[in-house]
């Protein structure tokens, strides 16, 4: 992709009304554009991103055997009052009513809309357990929309909801999304700690957030600085090994500011190893046994012709907010910097020709380049501008394009100025470039 031909409106300064890391990259480099307050256009750049993110997030769902639908944006009020939560949610839903007056509402989460759906068609346990997700737009009406898409007021999420017949067996789910979110978060390059955390609106009795910290999130936070020090590495999905594995974490003490308990912390975590800080909550899953199953009469028939409601969890990932999250995370802003990890970077590599009026050899070696990178599915973007060489490292560098080819006065033969970004520049042959792009997006 030629960039004189990209959609990249590229700002030189940052916004003055972003405040926090992400919000203003995504306005200077043209990820986004506001539409109304938190609400946002999403430009190819940061289209691109989040597609990734989401691709990642399905392939990891996909792996723990749920199942992908589509439920719609808007929903029938008559389902929010038969779980009781249509007058209880509060100003933060958008309500609205069609041409027959009918009362409706902006979906903010889809506990309601996928019970109704899984009561109206399955009716035995031999159906059971059921994994279903979906990757769709919600709305929250926030008071205060802020930090861009950090806390805006629509966004798009993977929301997965599981259906089981004993609490033993819903825990098993419940391990099954903790471990799928943890491979999740690693591919992203994120390091993301469940931590205990309130159920909120949605209810139940057992709840985690993935938590990554940044100076700049919302959760104030309490753990045990050893938790970072864990690797679970589990792959297997049988029972023992997942319930093991989500009790390694469960060893260490660490809460959202919502459970936290002084004298608790204090008794059990060592003063060296205490840690009070931020973080941005970037999953959420909840076990709410039959609350929603019970209200809406979502029952299973049973071994003898009994029945019983079915025990239900919801397990959620922000998928537009990742993108933010990676930036807060990766972002350097001192030095202007953006350290895309591949695999969610809107280009693998930049390919930057110093370019003059009179000479546009450094062009066509480039497009001629380009061409080989096609050929191994290695996706490039090609600076074709006329602007100097500090200048055009300067935009690659904001963009975050993981890796650049410098072609200059000193690309010659076949050896070129390749470099990873933030780092020292290499000679290689476009076969060892291919070469290494290639494993590294493999091991992803």
């Amino acid at each position: 992709m030629l960039l004189s031909k990209s959609f990249i409106p590229i700002l030189k300064n940052n916004p003055s009304e972003a405040k926090i890391k992400s919000h203003q990259l995504m306005l200077r480099v043209g990820m986004m554009k506001q539409a109304s307050a938190g609400i946002y256009s999403w430009l190819p750049l940061g289209f691109k991103v989040m597609k990734k993110i989401e691709e990642i997030v399905r392939q990891e769902q996909n792996k723990i055997g749920a199942q992908e639908i589509l439920m719609p944006t808007i929903q029938s009020s008559e389902i929010w009052k038969e779980s009781g939560r249509y007058e209880d949610y509060g100003e933060e839903m958008l309500r609205i009513k069609d041409r027959q007056n009918r009362e409706m509402l902006y979906g903010p989460t889809n506990e309601e809309q996928v019970t109704e759906i899984f009561r109206s068609s399955l009716k035995s346990y031999k159906s059971l357990p059921q994994l279903l997700y979906h990757i769709q737009w919600k709305f929250r009406d926030e008071i205060r929309p802020r930090f861009g898409i950090m806390r805006g007021r629509e966004f798009y999420m993977k929301d997965a909801y599981s259906f089981d017949i004993s609490d033993e067996e819903a825990f098993y789910s419940y391990n099954k999304f903790f471990l799928s979110y943890l491979r999740t978060f690693k591919r992203l390059s994120l390091t993301a700690i469940p931590m205990a955390a309130d159920t909120g609106p949605i209810g139940g009795n057992l709840s985690h957030e993935f938590i990554i910290l940044a100076e700049t999130g919302e959760s104030k936070i309490f753990t045990d600085k050893r938790i970072f020090d864990l690797n679970t590495n589990e792959t297997e999905l049988e029972k023992n090994s997942l319930e093991q594995m989500r009790k390694k974490y469960e060893q260490y003490y660490s809460v959202t500011d919502e459970k936290f308990n002084k004298d608790e912390f204090e008794k059990v975590v060592s003063e060296e190893n205490r840690l009070i800080t931020k973080g941005i909550e970037v999953g959420h899953i909840f076990y709410f046994g039959d609350k929603y199953s019970k209200a809406m009469g979502a029952s299973v028939d049973l071994p003898g012709g009994k029945k019983d409601f079915v025990k239900m969890g919801s397990y959620g990932i922000g998928v537009s907010r990742l993108v933010g999250a990676i930036i807060e995370a990766k972002y350097d802003d001192k030095n202007e910097i953006m350290k895309w990890p591949l695999s969610v970077a809107p280009y693998d590599i930049a390919l930057v020709p110093m370019i003059n009026k009179n000479d546009t050899s450094a062009l066509d070696k480039a497009i001629n380049i380009n061409k080989e990178l096609i050929k191994n599915n290695i996706d490039s973007l090609i600076d074709d501008t006329e602007e100097n060489f500090s200048s055009k490292i300067k935009k690659m560098n904001l963009i975050g394009v993981p890796y650049q080819i410098i072609i200059g006065k000193s690309s010659e033969g076949d050896l070129l100025e390749f470099k990873e970004i933030g780092k020292e520049t290499q000679n290689l042959s476009l076969t060892k470039i291919i070469e290494t792009i290639k494993k590294q997006k493999n091991s992803n």
